[in-house]
């Protein structure tokens, strides 16, 4: 699975609990996944959005099942913070750990926004890197992603900063509605995005993703496909819960 998809300005906002509100709908989703490759069961993966003081947390796991870990062994897990500045997403830190059958590493972003850096952390050692403030982290892109219209046929660009990379995921809307089988029961319209990353992620080699989100205000993710050297990882989702006011509008 992958690390997925921006904006911010410099003003904090007085009460960031309350402003998490405003630009980040999703506070309080939990979403499970399985994960296949190819036709083959491969494992799981979790995507839970808290809210903290700051704004919130964005928390994912993947793992393979007893079966995989015979020929790779992951247990992976993304952290990522964010607020809300001046009502837009701006990513705070972005954390990732991998156990990796005998690779083990741990990544960390820190977005200083105030003084347009950031710093990035492997190995006990510390880079600083000229980031202009509104660069996100990939999990931040992909919340923001999922508040905008998404029209099939749209393009846009988010600036983000992934594994010492700053650059412009392009994030494509595929002339699609295809309809899909939905945890909470039935089938919904969906609507695709590709979004085209230049970093490595959870389970997946750098490039074309397809993410199949519902096509109303929420867009849920329903479906991933990721490419990777030797076929395609896909996570499809299995099970979601969220605040009252989205249950209610699900089910």
């Amino acid at each position: 699975m992958k690390r997925l998809l921006a904006l911010a300005l410099f003003v904090a906002l007085a009460h960031p609990a309350l402003a998490a509100d405003k630009c980040m709908p999703f506070a309080g989703e939990r979403m499970s996944f399985d994960v296949s490759w190819e036709f083959i069961n491969a494992g799981s993966a979790t995507m839970t959005i808290v809210a903290d003081d700051r704004g919130w947390k964005t928390q994912i796991s993947a793992r393979t099942n007893r079966v995989l870990d015979l020929f790779k062994k992951v247990r992976d897990t993304i952290s990522a913070t964010g607020t809300c500045l001046d009502g837009r997403i701006q990513s705070l830190s972005f954390d990732v750990e991998q156990h990796e059958n005998r690779y083990h590493s741990i990544k960390q972003t820190r977005f200083d926004w105030q003084r347009n850096q950031v710093r990035y952390t492997q190995k006990g050692e510390t880079t600083v890197y000229d980031v202009p403030a509104g660069h996100l982290s990939v999990v931040d892109a992909f919340l923001l992603t999922r508040t905008m219209p998404l029209q099939p046929g749209d393009e846009f660009r988010i600036p983000v900063f992934d594994s010492r990379k700053r650059y412009q995921v392009l994030v494509r809307v595929l002339n699609k509605r295809p309809m899909l089988r939905v945890p909470w029961g039935g089938v919904v319209p969906c609507v695709i995005l590709e979004p085209k990353l230049k970093t490595e992620g959870i389970f997946s080699s750098k490039g074309t993703m397809k993410i199949w989100v519902t096509d109303d205000e929420r867009h849920i993710p329903v479906k991933v496909v990721a490419k990777i050297r030797f076929g395609h990882i896909v996570g499809t989702l299995e099970a979601y819960d969220g605040p009252a006011f989205i249950r209610q509008a699900v089910h």
